[in-house]
């Protein structure tokens, strides 16, 4: 992948996103390519961090064991999505395990180029400020949801949160959704069982809020916006 194509996924990103394109061509210029086969454990839950990465291709499960043994999962990371980034930007221990589910291809940032444009430009200070602010909450959110909300609900969200990032403006009664996830992973996602998530996607679809064709949806959005802001 050239470097336009890189400057241009950084420009999606959630931490440098809002950045102008000279300061992303300068961080595109101090990354490296590394690719991860599937299965591979990129990182462990207490490593020292060294860089953060930003996914080209494939996807990377987040989690972390509870205390009797059972793996967490509480993110993934697709294509445009960066990982890895609050040990780096903090300088302590990784707070997650990263897995790759398929065959991954990422540029790693080095923690100490990181730090030095955070020293340098005050405007990469502020989007990191803003970006960890924006993880807060939303990891707020998620345990609200996962304490306080039924189990369709929480998946109508999930739905609509990865419709979001497929394309931010899709809606309509047939929207094309490919998970590219097992129900497994799907459970891991929203703190549930995986066949309650069977059960949780039979009561979405009688509800005419997606019609489904293995790992592929066609979705229903008002149908699911509805269900998602149910109590």
């Amino acid at each position: 992948m050239d470097q336009r194509a890189i400057v241009d996924l950084l420009a999606k990103s959630a931490l440098f996103g809002p950045l102008p394109e000279p300061d992303l061509t300068a961080i595109a210029a101090r990354m490296r390519r590394v690719d991860f086969e599937p299965d591979q454990m990129i990182f462990s839950r207490g490593d020292a961090s060294r860089e953060m990465y930003l996914v080209l291709v494939g996807r990377i499960r987040l989690s972390i064991l509870s205390s009797d043994g059972r793996e967490l999962s509480f993110a993934h990371a697709g294509p445009g999505n960066i990982f890895g980034e609050i040990a780096t930007l903090d300088g302590g221990e990784r707070t997650a395990n990263a897995t790759a589910i398929t065959k991954v291809q990422t540029m790693a940032l080095p923690q100490k180029a990181v730090l030095e444009l955070i020293e340098n430009n005050p405007k990469v200070a502020q989007a990191a400020i803003r970006f960890l602010c924006t993880r807060l909450r939303e990891t707020d959110q998620r345990l609200e949801a996962i304490a306080l909300h039924r189990i369709e609900v929480r998946l109508a969200r999930l739905l609509l949160s990865a419709l979001r990032l497929q394309e931010p403006a899709s809606a309509g009664q047939n929207v094309a959704l490919d998970l590219g996830m097992s129900q497994g992973e799907l459970a891991l996602l929203i703190g549930a069982s995986r066949p309650k998530v069977n059960i949780a996607l039979t009561l979405l679809q009688d509800m005419g809020a997606i019609t489904r064709n293995g790992s592929k949806l066609s979705c229903n959005t008002e149908v699911l916006h509805s269900i998602a802001e149910m109590e």
